[in-house]
Order: structure tokens, then C-alpha cells, then sequence
């Protein structure tokens, strides 16, 4: 099996300052030294959180931590939840349960797990790739031009540094140093003040569901932890004034009695927070060679738990690309769909927020009346539960994001699978299936994936298959479905037919996989100009060598400076040039990044 688990970085490889060590930074660390770059990691704080702000992991953010080789060690320590139900003032509304029969998954439920453990894992992971977390080390300032970024760093001991490396990626949270260096306004509007709260609870409901309790005026929430007996809890009208921890508990426990009608005994926190929200986000999420991902480019409630799994998300669209652009594997320009394929993802995530905030503290006072009159309806009406349970998880779980528009898609009508959907989709139809385990194993490489259906005799889209493999194998991984006389390389295991009928692949069929596990494109016969032109896009000349020896007339991504959330659609003809020689295919101020010769880049030796 030809795989790419990731590449060992070297002297000579591209540096990138990640600014920030929560799970958000520690993701992008995580995929970018995998990929062969120099990573270095500074958080101003004097070490790990000792408290969880984020308890959930949703589905996309589980396949995610799949396609990185980290989810078995997030699985063995949080609780699996498939439920979401409803009180008000002592009766029960609704349960909603998990239904992923629409959108196949591996992870069909929400892990329930601390921040802490979370970034736990990451921050061993990237330490086996030779990335340790500098804490105390803080950004202060920042200054870029066409070919490096300064970064002045401050020490825990007053010291201060300068530091030049080619590109950096701000990871620093809400208030974060490199969003305001850079310049980027955070725009929206300040919310409500919540409280959360870790706690052991007794109570007689079983912790298989989170629960939402309204007392009448007032909504909490309780999410149960895998540790017996404890529960984050999220109380959406906290007290006016400070509350000691025995306090606190008290008021816990009135209004969960009363909104859940029985006795409950919350202890006294071990932690608690009160915050006021904002729903904010920046208009662009990329400055020359500057980044920004999760709290650092949009802030919003909690009452989605979309915060940390959407930075993550982040974290792991750019990591490929600005790994392939600093490589010489892509043009600069591959850079631009970072913020062109994600602000509208924030924007659309910020206007579910504020929906899914109203409705968890639903301020108002005939709650106790209206709502079980309204869950009546929901319950006894099936098609009307099973949309919103739909509309619901489909927004939570990430598995419904896809990229239909991005200049990096190319559609093809008559495929069933559309480009700009996950293909791990096709995995989770059949977990248990020869194939699925396949296609599973190869959305763990770090490259491109092309998957192309084995013909009953030899063709052109085996020979082209063939050549892509040797021309591009350092960052296109190329796998033969199927048995048969086409030839091709590598061969894809799928005994039963089951994934090639999940990816709708016919003999001779193919589809082009991003590093990120989102279909960029696919066709019914595997052609020289079909996957030329879903090649070209990346921003650099991916040519098949011997087999395709035309230009291509193909979508170009904008230039990194058009206006913010904007899709580029200018065309360009690209004459076809081997991807063999970095320094032939990388942009002209790429090429300083690129080590192609022995000379050793500025400032690093």
C-alpha cells in the first residue's frame, strides 16, 4: 500500500511560527510538521489550561482526528453522546436522538471530552514530531513584507527576541495579538453573560443524553463527562453579583429541580466562569503571509460547541495548503482559498449561533406553558421531528459542510457523489467493509488521493493513472479500485464493490481527493484533460508527462489580495510542465522558501 503518514522535516525545510497552543494551534503544528515543515510553537501563558472551556468533539472533528492517526487516544477517554432532552418545570418535552442514516459517518455521536484532554493529545502528538510548546514566550508585535515575517517575542524572563520565518499562523484566541497586528476588525455585536461550571451531580436521570431544563424564566444545560457523577454545566442567567463555590452550588440546585422536576444535588464546582459572549468575526483570514484561525477569527456562545471544533477545521484546511504553497507543490495563490472557502463557513456559523443561543436561554416567561404545547407537535409529528433533528445535527456535527463553490471544486453533473463533499461519507456507509477500511487508511496520507475504477481492459485512464503516480507522487497518492486489465498503480482494496458503489466510481471512473478528505472533483472516465483541469486550480502546472502535452483552459484562483470572502473567475491558459523541479513551479516570492539549492535560507542557521 502506498501511503504518506508524513515527512520528517530537515535543516532545509520551511519555517512557520504557530502563535498560540490550544487545540487550534496545536492542529495546525500537528499537520504542518507532517508534512515536512519546520514548526515552531509559542503560547504566552505559563503552561496548559488546567480548565476545559470547550467539552465537545462533533463527528467532522472526529473524522478529522481520524485522518490525523489521533482519534483512537480521544475516544478511550470521553463519552459518547447521541441525545439532546428537553424539560421544562419538571416535565419532559422531547428527546432527540442521533439519526446519521442521511449523513454516513464512523462517529456517529458527539464525544464528550475536556479542552484539557483534547489538547493533551494533540500536544503529544506533535512532541513524536519534534514540536515542543514554548510556554511564556508571547507575541508582541509582528511585520511582514513580500519574503519574511518579524515576529518580536517576549520571554517569561523579561528577555526579548526577534524571530524571522517565511510565514505564520496566529492561533491566539479571543484577544488575539495577531489578528490586531495585522489589523483585522473583529465585526459583530457583544451578547449575553452565561456561566459555566464543572461539577459532580446527584440526580436520578441517566447521563446518556445532555439535558436542557427550563425552570420557567431561566434555562441550564447539563452535558455529562465519562468520570461517574460529573457534568459541565451551562446556566444562561448566572448571578448579578459574585457567588462563593457553595453558592453557586445552591442555585444550581434550585433551578435544575425546578426545571427538571426532581430532587438534584449539585456539589460545590471545582471551576466556574462567568463570561459575557460576543457574536464576532474578521472579514479575512489571511494577511500576505499571515494567518488566523479559531477564537483568533471569530467569537461566538457556546451554545453550539462549535468554537473549538470550527477552528479546528480551520487549522486543518490551511495546514495542507500552506504546506504545498511553501513547498513549491502549489502556487501562492492556493493560499487564497483558505479564507475564501472558510469566512463564508464563519459567516453562515455565526447566524446558526445566534439561533441556537436564543433557543437555549429562551428568556421567555410563558415558556412553561407554551413549549410543552409546542414539543407536543414535534413529537407526535414524525417528518416534522425528524427535520428538525436533521437541521440540528447537521449543523452541529460539521458533516453537512462541504464546498460546492470553492475555486478549488470542479463539478461534473453527472457524478453522484458532488465535488465538495467529504469522502468519508462513503467509509461511514459500510465501517465494517473491506473497502471502507481502505479508503479510510488512505485519508490518512498527507497528499492528494486519486481514486480511479479498474476496466475489464487496458485504457487511457489506466495509463493516465499511471503517469499522474510517477509525475506527482511526492503529494498525489494514486489507488486502483477494483480488479481488472487497466493497469494502473497501487491497487485500492475493495473486494466487495461496496466503496466503488458509495463513491458512484463505474470502470474507468475516478475521483480526486484533497489532502483535507473533500472531493475536488471526479468523472466518469479517467481522461488527460479531465484531471489537468481538476489539477489546475492548485495554482501551479500539474502535468501528466508523455500523456498530456496540451494547455488547459481551467478556473484560477484569486490573487491573495481580492476583496475578502470573494471567489476568483479568471481564466488562464497553462502550458503543461512537470512537477519535479520546486524552484520551476513555486511563484517567483515563493522561491526564497524553497531550499533547491545549499544555500541555507536567512536566519536559519
Amino acid at each position: 500500500m502506498a501511503t504518506n503518514a508524513g515527512t520528517s522535516p530537515t535543516a532545509c525545510s520551511p519555517r512557520v511560527l504557530v502563535v498560540g497552543a490550544g487545540p487550534v494551534g496545536l492542529t495546525a503544528a500537528h499537520e504542518l510538521a507532517r508534512r515536512g515543515l519546520r514548526v515552531r510553537v509559542v503560547d504566552g501563558a505559563p503552561g496548559p489550561a488546567p480548565t476545559s472551556r470547550a467539552v465537545a468533539v462533533h463527528p467532522r472533528t472526529l473524522e478529522t482526528f481520524d485522518q490525523m492517526g489521533l482519534v483512537d487516544g480521544l475516544l478511550a477517554r470521553g463519552r459518547r453522546n447521541r441525545a439532546f432532552t428537553m424539560f421544562a418545570r419538571g416535565r419532559r418535552l422531547v428527546r432527540l436522538e442521533a439519526d446519521y442514516r442521511s449523513m454516513p459517518t464512523r462517529f456517529p455521536f458527539t464525544l464528550v471530552i475536556g479542552q484539557t484532554e483534547t489538547e493533551e493529545v494533540l500536544r503529544e502528538a506533535v512532541a513524536r514530531l519534534g514540536v515542543r510548546v514554548e510556554w511564556g514566550v508571547r507575541l508582541t508585535s509582528l511585520e511582514q513584507d513580500r519574503d519574511t515575517v518579524r515576529a518580536r517575542l517576549e520571554h517569561a524572563d523579561g528577555s526579548t527576541e526577534e524571530y524571522e520565518v517565511p510565514w505564520l499562523v496566529g492561533c491566539d484566541g479571543g484577544h488575539s495579538t495577531v489578528r490586531k497586528q495585522l489589523g483585522l476588525p473583529l465585526l459583530g455585536e457583544s451578547s449575553e453573560t452565561w456561566a459555566l461550571a464543572d461539577a459532580a451531580v446527584s440526580l436520578d436521570l441517566p447521563p446518556d443524553t445532555i439535558y436542557w431544563a427550563h425552570t420557567g424564566s431561566q434555562a441550564m444545560m447539563m452535558v455529562p463527562y465519562q468520570r461517574e457523577g460529573y457534568w459541565r454545566l451551562l446556566d444562561t442567567a448566572p448571578a448579578g453579583r459574585s457567588e462563593t463555590p457553595r453558592e453557586a452550588a445552591e442555585r444550581f440546585s434550585e433551578k435544575l429541580s425546578t426545571g427538571l422536576g426532581r430532587p438534584v444535588q449539585v456539589a460545590e464546582p471545582d471551576w466556574t466562569s462567568v463570561f459575557t459572549f460576543q457574536q464576532r468575526m474578521v472579514p479575512r483570514m489571511h494577511d500576505g503571509r499571515c494567518f488566523v484561525a479559531g477564537d483568533a477569527a471569530h467569537v461566538h456562545s457556546p451554545a453550539s460547541g462549535q468554537g473549538m471544533n470550527t477552528g479546528i477545521q480551520e487549522a486543518y484546511n490551511l495546514a495542507w495548503k500552506l504546506a504545498m504553497a511553501a513547498l513549491g507543490q502549489a502556487g501562492r495563490e492556493l493560499l487564497a482559498t483558505y479564507g475564501q472557502e472558510r469566512v463564508p463557513i464563519g459567516k453562515k456559523l455565526l447566524g446558526s449561533v445566534r439561533k441556537a443561543t436564543f433557543l437555549v436561554q429562551f428568556k421567555n416567561t410563558m415558556a412553561g406553558v407554551g413549549l410543552p404545547i409546542a414539543f407536543t407537535f414535534v413529537r407526535n409529528i414524525g417528518p416534522l421531528r425528524r427535520a428538525i433533528q436533521r437541521k440540528v445535527l447537521g449543523g452541529m456535527s460539521g458533516l453537512l459542510l462541504s464546498y460546492p463553490e470553492s475555486p478549488l471544486t470542479t463539478a461534473d453533473p453527472l457524478m453522484a457523489v458532488p465535488a465538495g463533499s467529504r469522502a468519508a461519507a462513503a467509509a461511514g456507509r459500510h465501517p465494517d467493509d473491506p473497502g471502507s477500511e481502505a479508503l479510510r487508511a488512505e485519508l490518512r496520507d498527507t497528499r492528494w488521493s486519486l481514486v480511479w475504477a479498474a476496466q475489464d481492459e487496458p485504457g487511457e485512464a489506466g495509463r493516465v493513472a499511471a503517469a499522474a503516480a510517477e509525475a506527482h507522487g511526492t503529494w498525489l497518492s494514486v489507488r486502483t479500485a477494483g480488479d481488472g486489465l487497466g493497469g494502473g498503480p497501487a491497487p485500492l482494496p475493495d473486494p466487495n464493490g461496496l466503496l466503488r458503489r458509495s463513491l458512484d466510481l463505474g470502470p474507468g471512473a475516478w475521483v480526486l481527493i484533497r489532502p483535507d478528505g473533500y472531493i475536488a472533483a471526479s468523472g466518469t472516465e479517467l481522461t488527460r484533460r479531465g484531471l489537468a483541469r481538476a489539477l489546475a486550480p492548485l495554482g501551479a502546472p500539474a502535468a501528466l508527462p508523455d500523456v498530456i502535452r496540451e494547455a488547459v483552459r481551467a478556473p484560477r484562483v484569486s490573487a491573495p489580495q481580492a476583496a475578502a470572502g470573494t471567489v476568483g473567475a479568471s481564466y488562464a491558459t497553462r502550458a503543461s510542465v512537470p512537477l519535479l523541479d520546486p524552484a520551476s513551479t513555486a511563484s517567483p516570492e515563493l522561491r526564497d522558501t524553497v531550499e533547491t539549492s545549499p544555500r541555507v535560507l536567512e536566519g536559519t542557521r
